[in-house]
Parts: C-alpha cells; structure tokens; sequence
C-alpha cells in the first residue's frame, strides 16, 4: 500500500529513522536544506515543513548561521523487564492523585476484582532531568492496601514492593503488555507532547508468589523519547529458527 501521508511528514519520518539509528548521532550536523532537496526530490518548503516537525518533537534544533543539529539528549532507554530504582539518578516523580475508584474493566480483569470491587489508584507523574516523561495509574485491591501506606497520600519510601512484601505479597512475577496509540488530550498536555508524536502504553501486571495479581499498572510516556529494552536469557546450545 502506497504511503498516503503528505510528503513533508514522509520525510520527517525518514530523517527520524536515521537519527535512531544512528546515521545522524546526538550533536551530529545534518545536510544542508539544498543537500535534502536533492536527495529527496522536494521543493525547499517541503523540506522546512519537515525540519520544522522535527523541531517540534525535540528530535533536532538550529543554530543560527550554522545549521541544523541532532539534538544532544540523549534516547532515555527504559529496561522494560524491571522497575526504575527508586530514586534512579536524574529521575523524580510528583504524585499526582491517591483515591479509592472502581478501576477500568482492563484492570479490574487484571486483578481479577468483582464488578463494582474498588482498589486503591496511585497516579504520578515521572520526570527526568525536571522535564516530563511518563505518566502512570498504578491500581492495588482495597481489599488488600486498606490502612496501609499505599492508601496514603505520600510518597513512600522503599516503594509499593516494599509495603506488599510486608503484607505477606513478595512481587514474584511481572507481566508487561506494550503498545502504541497516539495520546488523549490530557496526556498531550501533562506530558508536553509535540504534535502527531504516539505514545508507548504498557500494561503491567505484577502478581505476587503464588500468582495473586496485587498491583497493575498502565505506563505511559513518549515514543519520541523512549526505546524498551528486552533481556532474555537463551538456552544454552539452543539455535534460534531461520
């Protein structure tokens, strides 16, 4: 099927492409507008349209009488198998709302809560280097978290593992399902979302030793400034199918 997107966003895609991989590295110089005419076969308008998207999303920025250069930040690359440590350095999260609500049906599935069964939602917001970059909703059984910690208003020290392990519910297993949308409004603005840019949405679950699921979390964040990384252990002699 032929890409029916306008030519400017097609080539903002490919540029985008080379940056991740690395052919234009952070800080690196792109070609002159006159050079991506002529690679592209585009008039100079479309070729500003295109920089111009790029810029938006914070993929690269100009200098004045120099040129166009790829932003020096660098990708924030996010274990997806593991929790951040609680206080990774240059990470810090503002906890954004503590209540009791009768969860989504995803979630409530996840946690294999009864209709109208309600758990303790903990929603934050994670920022890096003071910009934001992800929002999450953590969901926990009330049956389970009533009283304790997790109920509370306040950050907490050592985490959810923490307050779980203490109730009898050791984190045993995580279950991570990834996927992509574009975002809803309110994440456009709490996470300070350039134009047409999706997102990355995990649905975590974690289940304490036994199998009991004990907390979901949906995660959040910018496609533009994240990559997962994934880290299986292969067996050994084992050959992958060709």
């Amino acid at each position: 099927m032929a890409d029916g997107r306008p030519r400017h966003e097609q080539i903002a895609a490919d540029l985008r492409a080379r940056i991740m991989s690395g052919e234009f590295p952070p800080g690196s110089q792109l070609p002159s507008i006159p050079s991506l005419v002529t690679r592209y076969a585009a008039a100079t308008a479309t070729i500003q349209r295109a920089l111009g998207a790029l810029k938006a999303e914070g993929s690269i920025y100009s200098e004045v009488g120099k040129g166009v250069f790829v932003r020096r930040r660098p990708t924030l690359v996010v274990a997806a198998s593991a929790y951040l440590a609680p206080a990774p350095s240059g990470y810090s999260y503002r906890l954004l709302d503590v209540s009791e609500v009768v969860p989504p049906p995803e979630a409530a599935r996840s946690l294999r809560l009864g209709e109208g069964e309600k758990a303790v939602l903990r929603h934050r917001l994670l920022l890096h280097g003071g910009e934001p970059v992800e929002l999450s909703w953590s969901y926990y059984p009330s049956s389970l978290v009533a009283g304790t910690e997790l109920a509370e208003h306040k950050k907490i020290n050592g985490g959810a593992g923490r307050v779980l392990a203490e109730l009898g519910l050791r984190q045993g297993q995580m279950i991570d399902r990834v996927s992509a949308r574009m975002p809803t409004p309110d994440e456009v603005e709490m996470l300070d979302l350039p134009p047409y840019v999706p997102v990355i949405r995990q649905h975590r679950v974690i289940c304490a030793d036994g199998g009991r699921p004990v907390e979901v979390s949906v995660l959040v964040k910018g496609s533009h400034l994240h990559e997962l990384r994934y880290e299986q252990q292969l067996l050994q002699g084992s050959t992958p199918a060709t």
